[in-house]
């Protein structure tokens, strides 16, 4: 049996599947992975073009669109793989980019999930947003990578191609071992999309397991397949989750504290929409916070260990680095 299923999410991607799916069938070696689209409630011609244009790609159909968090955790619980890869439909594969995520994995047992070196797919020698060369969080729990901090992208010189243990692995083309996803409970439907993948990373860290980037193999994303930027949809996700994110996953006392800080600095993100005149976006983060104070009801228990504490790179403050101090690269 084969090792490997790389899964695809898709939900009305038709066009998406005829540009990025050929890519990932050439690339993806049959001998030890099956490529399979799940269908998540398409009401496009998504599932014509997969079986005409696709026969050999295995599908899977949903009836309704479960988002990308519990879509994935339904496709994972149907199928039977060691491994899966969590992989987005806007992302175009290199030649042999599985070979050097299985190797790592088969030979660090203690690792549960990794991710390839991710590149933008419009500008091909700039890291991408969507994880880079790995990602950490700083100690309020804003994102950042290696090759990306906030907005700025680094270009790819090699410098970070070296193996190393990291924070969260990125959605967008995240490898991790079937038996400890679901051991560590999925990806929290309750994120329905957006910073999912860094609470079920945290999860892992929890569990006792690695996380690691393995720039010896090399995607490149499109990213804002499904929310641009400057959605404010994706604002609204963006806040909400990550307050989500530090309240389950932190011990009740450093979960307040941390919190607290956190509000401050979205109560100046909240000005700054406001003084840019972007007002839906300022709305959106009225929202994020009003819908977390219901939502954060649903977690009772917390852990004991405070990773942020623990973690390489946590104990940063990357808004006064990067807006203060202007350090705009990772190192």
């Amino acid at each position: 049996m084969k090792k490997i299923a790389v899964i695809i999410l898709n939900w009305n991607g038709a066009d998406l599947l005829r540009k990025f799916l050929p890519s990932v069938c050439a690339h993806t070696n049959a001998d030890i992975a099956d490529v399979i689209v799940v269908d998540n409630g398409s009401d496009d011609n998504s599932v014509e073009v997969l079986k005409q244009e696709f026969p050999q790609v295995k599908t899977l159909l949903f009836p309704q669109n479960y988002g990308f968090a519990a879509g994935y955790n339904k496709a994972l619980e149907m199928l039977d793989y060691k491994y899966a890869v969590l992989l987005n439909s806007d992302v175009e594969t290199t030649p042999h980019w599985l070979e050097p995520l299985l190797e790592f994995a088969e030979g660090n047992l203690d690792v549960a999930a990794c991710q390839p070196k991710i590149k933008s797919l419009r500008k091909r020698e700039e890291f991408e947003y969507a994880g880079a060369a790995g990602g950490f969080i700083d100690r309020y729990g804003y994102p950042f990578c290696r090759g990306r901090i906030f907005n700025t992208l680094e270009t790819d010189r090699g410098q970070y191609d070296d193996i190393c243990d990291i924070f969260w692995a990125s959605g967008a083309a995240l490898f991790v071992r079937s038996e400890i996803y679901k051991k560590v409970g999925g990806l929290d439907p309750s994120f329905f999309a957006h910073m999912e993948e860094i609470d079920l990373c945290w999860r892992i860290h929890l569990a006792g397991y690695r996380i690691a980037v393995v720039p010896q193999s090399t995607v490149y994303h499109l990213g804002g397949a499904s929310l641009d930027a400057a959605n404010p949809r994706k604002t609204y996700l963006n806040f909400r989750n990550n307050l989500l994110m530090l309240h389950k996953n932190l011990p009740c006392k450093e979960g307040k504290k941390t919190l607290f800080v956190r509000r401050l600095y979205d109560t100046l993100a909240f000005v700054r929409f406001a003084l840019l005149g972007q007002f839906s976006h300022a709305r959106a983060i009225l929202r994020a916070h009003n819908d977390f104070r219901q939502m954060r009801k649903r977690y009772t228990e917390f852990p004991n260990t405070d990773l942020l504490k623990t973690f390489p790179e946590s104990g940063r403050n990357i808004t006064i680095d990067y807006f203060l101090k202007g350090k705009k690269r990772f190192r």
